[in-house]
């Protein structure tokens, strides 16, 4: 782990110019802000703030539109069943009318047919056991807070990373006010549940990788001493089998976890198993480990594997409890053996989805998000002038899309790709570990270009995206050891970047959140024809 990177770099590198004279306020400025008290009020201070924008910009209006958005349709109703019946019950015609009006208990005990597990449906209906299902608060509440932890988490795994607390706070912040987080955590989805375990899984391999190394390094030089106490030379052949690695086992526990929210966890989980094998791999090589990469593979890899799969296969199952320990779940009766009759419904479930390609006006096939050609309108409602107070021209447009802030976007594409042509020149593992985030979460749609998918399926790579520009601006602002004048440019056009893609977000927030604006006003937030 690297030490904490300081605020302000230490000025000139030897045999740089010397530095112009300062006056003594901006010597005296400087002592304040590097105290050690300073600091550390900076340290906890600035994420805690940071946590606190995202959950104003979540929770404030939370129950407007008093609507079942998009597919809140589904996922609310499921997880209102969930909590009466243990699985997911059908309802009647009509019902949507009838549970925006309160009566909500008109479903039936016929099971439904539902294509995704049921982690992400029993973490929405936490909020309606809280608060209940009269109004948006009640089935919105907890997706929203999953999206404000999901803000400090990024804080947390952006410190632990780098060791640099503005690394961390930039990206949380910049998660905090883009458009994909502030939406999907304001619109009941699967998806931002989905994102938040996905980003846990890949904090607990952050602190394994820390733990694991020492005492990978530690064995083979202790080996290795004692081979040259015996007059033995050659390099130590095998490194440590490790089996306790709680970290990879906390990591298979979150991987489970996201996919009994989505399956596409599953991709999260292969992933990260690779990666450990492949660090393992680079840590025996980096301690002399004579045949580090078959060590790696075949010694540590099965070791590992035991640690991570299982427990995964363990948290998902769980999460099926109540489908189990009932009896009327789709396809319960289908055999004696309930966990024969739960695969025989995963077999009907992946038919659902490798047969999912109906059309739909807001697809988006994944090749395409990089360049956000087609996000997606989730909520839309026009009220003519001189209906309810509407005074404009053209009327007055409600709406909700999942478009993110434009600049961020871009901004991320571009750092991610100079995040490959940095590793590749470096091979720092730091960024090989966002570059494994971002191909995790967005390679494996790649392969599906058939599918019907949609483009906020990225806010499961949102979180490494921004990430990659984090690290990407951290080298703008320049490293300590910069020379003062690219430090002093580099800062001022950071601090202008973030200037502006905060009024950029400012200026989007009414669309991300239904406020009502003029139609006019309304239009001027499509940049792109095919936005609409």
């Amino acid at each position: 782990m690297t030490a904490v990177e300081p605020l302000f770099p230490e000025t000139p590198l030897a045999g740089s110019d010397p530095v112009p004279r300062r006056p003594r306020w901006y010597h005296l400025q400087l002592l304040w802000l590097r105290h050690p008290s300073t600091r550390r009020a900076y340290d906890w201070l600035a994420p805690l703030l940071v946590t606190l924008l995202a959950a104003v910009l979540r929770l404030q209006g939370l129950a407007h539109p008093h609507a079942l958005v998009f597919d809140e349709t589904y996922y609310v109703k499921d997880a209102w069943t969930l909590l009466h019946l243990g699985y997911e019950g059908k309802w009647p015609e009509g019902a949507n009318e009838l549970f925006l009006a309160g009566d909500v208990n008109v479903f039936t005990s016929d099971p439904s047919f539902v294509v995704h597990p049921p982690l992400g449906k029993w973490i929405i209906a936490l909020g309606m056991l809280l608060l209940g299902p009269g109004s948006g608060w009640g089935w919105r509440l907890t997706t929203a807070l999953v999206g404000v932890a999901a803000v400090f988490l990024l804080f947390v795994v952006g410190r632990r990373l780098t060791g640099s607390t503005t690394v961390g706070v930039v990206a949380a912040f910049l998660l905090a006010i883009d458009g994909i987080g502030i939406v999907l955590s304001r619109v009941v989805l699967l998806d931002n549940s989905l994102m938040l375990l996905v980003l846990l899984t890949f904090y607990f391999v952050l602190l394994d990788r820390s733990r694991t190394r020492e005492r990978i390094l530690d064995a083979v030089a202790a080996r290795a001493s004692a081979r040259a106490d015996d007059g033995d030379d050659r390099p130590v052949p095998w490194g440590p089998v490790l089996w306790n690695r709680p970290w990879v086992l906390a990591a298979g526990a979150a991987a489970g976890a996201a996919c009994a929210v989505k399956w596409s966890g599953v991709y999260v989980l292969a992933a990260v198993g690779i990666y450990l094998v492949v660090s393992d791999a680079l840590v025996r090589r980096a301690a002399g480990v004579g045949f580090w990469p078959t060590d790696a593979a075949f010694r540590q890899g099965p070791a590992t594997f035991l640690l991570l799969v299982p427990v995964a296969a363990v948290v998902y199952v769980a999460s099926w409890t109540g489908w189990l320990i009932t009896d009327g779940g789709y396809d319960r009766d289908a055999d004696p053996n309930p966990f024969v009759a739960l695969w025989r419904f995963h077999e009907a479930i992946y038919r659902f989805h490798v047969g999912l390609t109906s059309d739909h006006a807001y697809e988006n096939p994944a090749w395409a998000w990089p360049l956000l050609t087609r996000p997606t309108w989730m909520y839309w409602n026009l009220t003519p002038q001189g209906e309810g107070g509407c005074t404009s021209p053209g009327g007055c447009a409600e709406s909700i899309s999942s478009v993110p802030n434009p600049i961020i976007w871009f901004a991320a594409v571009a750092a991610v790709l100079w995040l490959i042509y940095r590793f590749v020149r470096t091979r720092d593992w730091r960024f090989g570990f966002v570059l494994t985030g971002v191909a995790a979460t967005y390679v494996p749609w790649l392969l599906y270009p058939e599918r019907t998918i949609f483009q906020f399926y990225t806010i499961v790579i949102l979180p490494f995206l921004l990430l990659a520009l984090a690290l990407a601006l951290r080298e703008v602002a320049g490293v300590p050891g910069s020379p003062p004048e690219r430090t002093q440019t580099g800062r001022w056009v950071v601090l202008v970047f973030l200037v502006v893609v905060t009024l950029v977000s400012a200026f989007y927030y009414p669309v991300w959140v239904g406020w009502e604006l003029p139609y006019d006003f309304w239009r001027l937030h499509n940049w792109m024809p095919s936005w609409v």
